[in-house]
């Protein structure tokens, strides 16, 4: 579509040159008259009219037409992608609401703010515009639409201005009035709409403003095609969202700024999901959505990439001085993606990544309470790629405040609170050093952050040094692993754990720890790191609220903990304030690790596979299993007749045999094949029995429940697994399946029944 196209959406405010009401006053003028100042329209008449045939819908003009009726206006909003503008209908509920509080301030001069699609943006009804609630996102443009054009190379009808708009329907009010037709209106950008019949108006536009490269006539003057109300379009009214809201659910995306192969960002992928889990909802939960026993699960966009590589670090600019010139994109993409890996495990930029995500999910949790003060639902996360990792470190530190201090919230070490400094100090037979340590504002809680360079700049010798270091690890641990101070352990039998005295702060006393492999020819040495599972020694946030649920998507949370030393995670541990462990991923995602074998070392399980949204398996891995069926028992019938003839050549003839009874023969003698089909029945059994994969308790990182599900993997990706590698690690956010898991889990804690629909 030429430019002028997009300017008659409402870029421009073209008025008609002559009194609409002037050119309708005449009722015997003729769309000849009409037709005489350019020759060019009228050509394009003689094509339209109504005796004539074209590419254009012809209609009967002599049926009667119908009385005038208002115009039904439906409110549209402008969405910029990729440097061009495109309109998108809002629910019907939300242009009721627009409408409304349009009629509504018609009159006044305060401004009217409406919360649509989800109480997600606000629209200022006066100012036309809609803004971005929970994001930062420009405000773009909203119209209350009530005719629309659509050009040759138009995809969807576009809307008209509102002035453009009111002067069409004046004309059309006054053509049905009078039932006079086939009259033009000219306005001074050149452009000429007009009205052959009610079903029939067309939109020329000036041969100047035709794109230069058209050069056959019948393309220059192609006219767009304009329809009245929205009824008359082919456009697709979303179905509004329920109100209620029952689980609110928080998504951290991985390195770099694009999220899919269409380079878009955290919050259109967090879009989509959410539109994919709402007609999930409608298809799997129908029944329950009728009778008004489930509302949706609201998704919100977690975005820490642009304060990461904002001014305020200025990293971007130090990158760039020590980047060189050549292959410039390709360095760009490092720096901008790839480079987050090595961000997030630098003490300094780990702390901003860190800070911002628990930052922004606290803010994000704070707002939608005050937006949804009804809401009493439980709240999950997720995080996807290096966005699960930072999940799960921050979740490892979270505080149980109301197990470590029966409820009492505070945000010091429950075991080191008991008592004071000078009580302490007292214990220890150190009170000489109180008056030093009080001199630097030293309390309990800085004393337990002190390590011995801090206690040596004070002036304490080494010997109380150790003591007060040697307390605070004391009582730090749980109590059935004091005993355990002074030597590290690999393994533990539950459910006594053991620590190594680097156990998070807060963390239940019945909690074991992750397990480390420490080598001696390491030079590093996690022992001397704030934590006890290998990451960089920072300052973890807490949420505001415990986390019901937390679902990684194609995770490297297992080579990272492998990385840090760690050998395998103790069956008894969980997160301090999160009881719930998802490790989602598809199989041919190049990052995803799995994390059970780390847990269950001594069983070779395979990992749970999730099912497809429309039930059951996809049909080529229930083509492949069948043949994998069919291959083994070939096998064995093959097996079994090749050991059959080797046995009669090799069995010695009856007459040689001393004489016996026929009976005793065949009651003592068990012929070899007959003792293979045994073998090969129970070896049938024993695999029928491994294919039902029996339950496998999995460690309360879950609670006792399966933590890998993998994905079933599409027809086409299974012809070149390497070719779509990278798509399968972006494919989550458009994933039937993956949403489907996600509101199983979560509807399944609300007692809901899930649905399979029929097909």
């Amino acid at each position: 579509m030429s430019s002028s196209q997009g300017d008659r959406g409402g870029l421009s405010q073209p008025a008609p040159n002559t009194n609409i009401q002037d050119v309708f006053d005449n009722p015997i003028q003729t769309a000849a008259t009409c037709n005489t100042p350019e020759a060019q329209i009228s050509s394009v008449l003689d094509e339209v009219s109504p005796s004539s045939t074209s590419s254009f819908e012809m209609l009967d003009t002599e049926s009667v037409p119908p009385p005038y009726q208002e115009v039904q206006p439906h409110w549209f909003f402008c969405r910029r992608v990729d440097d061009s503008d495109s309109w998108h209908p809002f629910s019907r509920e939300d242009s009721d609401k627009l409408e409304n509080a349009c009629n509504t301030v018609r009159d006044k001069e305060e401004d009217v703010v409406v919360a649509v699609e989800g109480e997600r943006y606000d629209v200022h009804v006066k100012k036309r515009k809609r803004y971005a609630v929970y994001w930062e996102q420009g405000p773009t443009e909203v119209r209350r639409c009530t005719w629309f054009y659509k050009g040759d190379k138009d995809t969807r009808f576009l809307p008209y201005s509102e002035e453009f708009s009111k002067r069409l329907e004046e004309a059309y009010l006054i053509a049905v009035t009078l039932d006079e037709w086939k009259r033009k209106l000219d306005f001074p950008t050149g452009e000429t709409v007009i009205l052959h019949n009610p079903k029939l108006i067309m939109h020329y536009q000036p041969v100047g403003m035709q794109d230069e490269w058209v050069s056959s006539p019948s393309e220059q003057t192609r006219p767009c095609t304009v329809k009245r109300g929205v009824e008359n379009i082919a456009v697709e009214i979303p179905d509004g969202e329920p109100e209620k809201v029952d689980h609110l659910v928080f998504m951290v995306h991985g390195i770099g700024p694009a999220c899919d192969l269409r380079f878009r960002s955290i919050i259109q992928c967090v879009n989509d999901f959410r539109s994919v889990s709402l007609s999930l909802l409608a298809s799997h939960y129908k029944r329950s959505q009728q009778e008004g026993h489930i509302g949706r699960v609201e998704f919100l966009p977690v975005n820490w990439h642009s304060a990461l590589h904002g001014d305020a670090t200025g990293v971007d600019k130090d990158i760039h001085r020590i980047t060189l010139p050549s292959i410039s994109r390709l360095r760009h993409f490092t720096n901008d993606t790839l480079l987050d890996l090595f961000f997030y495990n630098s003490p300094t930029y780990c702390q901003t990544i860190v800070d911002t995500v628990a930052s922004e999910i606290n803010r994000l949790h704070t707002l939608f309470k005050q937006r949804h003060p009804e809401f009493d639902g439980a709240v999950s996360v997720v995080g996807h790629s290096l966005g699960s990792l930072i999940l799960f470190d921050l979740l490892t530190n979270q505080r149980n405040e109301s197990k470590a201090r029966g409820g009492v919230p505070s945000g010091e070490h429950s075991s080191l609170s008991s008592d004071t400094l000078e009580q302490t100090l007292t214990k220890l037979g150190l009170q000489q050093y109180l008056e030093t340590l009080l001199a630097e504002n030293v309390d309990m809680e800085s004393l337990a952050l002190c390590q011995d360079s801090d206690l040596r700049d004070l002036g304490i010798p080494l010997g109380p040094r150790k003591k007060i270091l040697h307390y605070i690890k004391k009582k730090r641990l749980p109590e059935h692993c004091k005993t355990a101070t002074g030597h590290q352990t690999l393994e533990c039998d539950p459910p006594h754990g053991t620590s190594d005295g680097n156990q998070p702060s807060g963390l239940p006393a019945h909690q074991p720890l992750f397990h480390r492999e420490f080598f001696t020819t390491s030079a590093v040495d996690y022992e001397y790191f704030d934590v006890g599972i290998g990451q960089v020694s920072i300052d973890y946030p807490q949420l505001a609220f415990y986390p019901q649920t937390f679902f990684a998507f194609g995770s490297p949370i297992g080579m990272f903990l492998t990385v840090r030393g760690l050998k395998r995670i103790d069956p008894n541990y969980s997160f301090p304030t999160c009881k719930s462990f998802y490790n989602i991923y598809h199989p041919y995602d190049p990052v995803a690790y799995r994390i059970e074998p780390m847990i269950v070392s001594e069983v070779d399980s395979e990992p749970m596979l999730i099912p497809h949204h429309k039930g059951r398996k996809r049909m080529h891995l229930e083509l492949k299993d069948s043949l994998t069926r069919m291959s083994m028992d070939l096998k064995n019938n093959v097996l079994g007749s090749l050991r059959t003839a080797w046995q009669s050549f090799t069995r010695l003839p009856v007459a040689a045999l001393p004489p016996v009874d026929e009976g005793e023969l065949y009651a003592n003698y068990t012929t070899p094949q007959e003792a293979h089909g045994v073998y090969t029945e129970a070896e049938c059994s024993g695999s029928a029995e491994q294919t039902e994969q029996p339950k496998i308790k999995m460690g309360m990182l879950n609670g006792g429940r399966r933590i890998d599900y993998v994905l079933q993997e599409k027809p086409i990706e299974s012809f070149n697994e390497y070719l779509f590698a990278i798509q399968s690690h972006l494919c989550y956010w458009e994933s039937e399946d993956t949403a489907l898991l996600l509101l199983k889990e979560i509807y399944d804690k609300l007692g809901v029944a899930f649905e399979q629909p029929q097909q």
